[in-house]
């Protein structure tokens, strides 16, 4: 009876059960795309680590390739990048009263709230530093 019903509910058909939809790309999108409503669709199933649903995705720009017809994770996506790799960026170190700011170089290719590496222009020290809706680095002491 017990492998009955384990049969049954791995199959999905006890009442109440309902499977989740996988997010799937609609098209093959290339990476630094930013994702729209047209790009994505909603497949019957659920993939481990794929997102469930458009507005998780929606507004948000491919950090690689997805090709047509396969599921979306996470990973797969980041906040639009704002600042490009090798641009010249304010660094900003704050600890109280003390405010310390300054040109960088940025190292990495990154959108808001993502942590990258900075080259302090006149030190030419690389710092991690987090980046701000302004596009300023800030330094954590």
């Amino acid at each position: 009876m017990l492998w009955r019903a384990l049969l049954i509910a791995a199959s999905g058909l006890l009442p109440g059960h309902v499977l989740a939809d996988t997010l799937v790309a609609l098209h093959t999108m290339r990476a630094r795309t930013i994702v729209a409503p047209a790009d994505v669709g909603l497949q019957p199933g659920e993939v481990v680590g794929a997102l469930t649903g458009p507005e998780e995705a929606i507004g948000l720009e491919t950090r690689g390739v997805i090709y047509a017809g396969r599921p979306i994770r996470a990973r797969d996506l980041g906040q639009p990048a704002i600042v490009e790799r090798n641009q010249i960026i304010p660094l900003l170190f704050r600890r109280g009263s003390l405010e310390i700011r300054t040109e960088g170089r940025a190292l990495d290719r990154a959108g808001i709230g993502e942590t990258i590496r900075v080259m302090n222009a006149a030190s030419k020290t690389v710092v991690s530093a987090t980046l701000g809706a302004d596009g300023t680095a800030h330094v954590a002491p």
